[in-house]
């Protein structure tokens, strides 16, 4: 770990101070719940990047990088989200942290990070994909290298970092993709240390696969490795928080299959699930599908909703969960309140939005779903066409979601399926979750982030 000096002294102010604007996003999902609705109003529901047609609802244009995972995260007028370097050549690649403007898209500072030298640790065609945490005067994220990194908002300066390779043990899986979450000055991360990418094999099963870090300091104040050797490929999520009959509670998705959810102080296990539960193993022992809950799990009230997929695994039928958080133990037999799976929910690595009485839910084959929250009935759903990787945003009266070939659906939120608009005209998207703060609607290419605001 690399804690520098200088600044902690004048820092310490800084940090336990939240100066957060009332409608900024600084963090995965917007807030510790890690659901997906903002208070936003008066965002565009359709727009135009010019050409054929006169652009229309386009505020600013910022560059990122060649290609870009992360959703962008904005406070205190700032902007900020993990991209690559767009180096021609491959030997030139970086990870890269971006500051932008808020006000006009200008790139405000970047920090760099050299990649990995084995690309399954650190794939050599992507850069940061972490979508960072922003806390104070202070933003934080996990490099492409494993690092847990605590920057300065203002400049860029770098305040501490945890090397988890060099200093755990951690072997992450191609890619350190985990959303940092900061509440009452402590950083939670997902490691992601992983089986190997070549021989499926964890190599060290003692390393922490959660842990709870001094956001000041950056001292780690607690670990675990659950998952331990049964990881089945990578930890690629995030954890989310809550606070449910008066407890406070964060809960982790493991590479195993299981969400642990613990003590945020202590790291004291409250409960664990086995989301892997309603699967039947195959003959030789091994679990029927690679699926695992890899999205942050979303708090709502005492429950928390979760599906689990994964990415590298091909896909096929998932499972949608809402769970009682109350319950303590091992709840795999008991805190399921209800399950959408089978034909009705396919694989899916997106985080479910809850609104309204509501659940919208997107699978990776791209059909977006909305349920009756307390039951799970399923009320209507929509093929988009292709893949989503994204997450519902409920913003404004309006759902917005994203395909991995460039279209942005905009649905009216409700127990009818009402489609309003569906946005391609904007260049090179994949696979982007939409994000809204202080007026202004942000959707994320590979090359570009687009602010969109009416009138614009």
């Amino acid at each position: 770990m690399r804690v520098h000096a200088p600044l902690v002294c004048c820092g310490i102010a800084a940090i336990l101070t939240i100066s957060l604007r009332a409608d900024d996003w600084p963090m995965l999902g917007g807030r510790p719940d890690r659901n997906m609705v903002s208070r936003e109003v008066g965002l565009p529901a359709e727009w135009s990047f010019g050409g054929k047609t006169p652009a229309k609802n386009i505020k600013w244009i910022a560059p990122l990088g060649k290609v870009t995972y992360c959703a962008p995260v904005i406070s205190g007028g700032r902007i900020f989200i993990g991209t690559d370097n767009d180096a021609k050549d491959h030997t030139e690649q970086r990870g890269m942290m971006k500051c932008f403007a808020e006000s006009d898209g200008k790139l405000l500072w970047a920090v760099s990070h050299e990649k990995l030298h084995n690309p399954s640790e650190d794939d050599g065609t992507i850069g940061v994909t972490s979508t960072a945490c922003v806390s104070g005067d202070f933003v934080y994220y996990v490099s492409n290298r494993a690092e847990l990194v605590c920057l300065a908002v203002k400049d860029g300066k770098q305040f501490w970092s945890i090397d988890m390779r060099a200093a755990l043990g951690v072997m992450p899986n191609q890619a350190s993709s985990s959303s940092p979450l900061v509440v009452d000055g402590r950083v939670f991360v997902v490691t992601g240390t992983a089986a190997d990418y070549k021989t499926g094999k964890v190599k060290n099963p003692s390393a922490p696969s959660f842990l709870a870090v001094d956001a000041l300091t950056g001292k780690i104040l607690w670990q675990d490795n659950s998952p331990g050797a049964r990881i089945m490929t990578g930890q690629w999520g995030s954890p989310g928080y809550g606070v449910v009959e008066g407890v406070a509670q964060v809960a982790f998705p493991g590479g195993d299959g299981w969400l642990y959810s613990f003590e945020p102080a202590t790291g004291k296990l409250l409960w664990k699930f086995n989301g892997k539960a309603h699967e039947k193993p195959l003959p030789s022992g091994e679990p029927e599908t690679l699926f695992q809950f890899l999205a942050a799990p979303v708090f709502v009230g005492d429950r928390v909703y979760a599906a689990i997929g994964e990415p590298e695994a091909g896909t096929g039928a998932g499972a949608l969960r809402c769970l009682d958080a109350k319950q303590r133990g091992d709840v795999t037999k008991t805190a399921e309140i209800w399950r959408l799976d089978g034909a009705d929910f396919n694989d899916s690595i997106s985080m479910p939005t809850v609104h309204g009485g509501l659940v919208y839910a997107a699978d990776t084959p791209g059909y977006l779903s909305c349920l009756d929250a307390a039951t799970g009935k399923k009320l209507w759903s929509h093929d988009v066409k292709s893949n989503i990787w994204g997450s519902p945003l409920v913003a404004d009266g309006k759902l917005y979601i994203q395909s991995s070939e460039g279209a942005v659906f905009v649905f009216a939120v409700g127990r009818e399926k009402k489609l309003l608009a569906t946005n391609t005209n904007l260049p090179d998207l994949q696979h982007g979750t939409a994000v809204a703060a202080n007026g202004v609607l942000y959707i994320t290419g590979q090359r570009q982030l687009f602010a969109l605001a009416m009138g614009k």
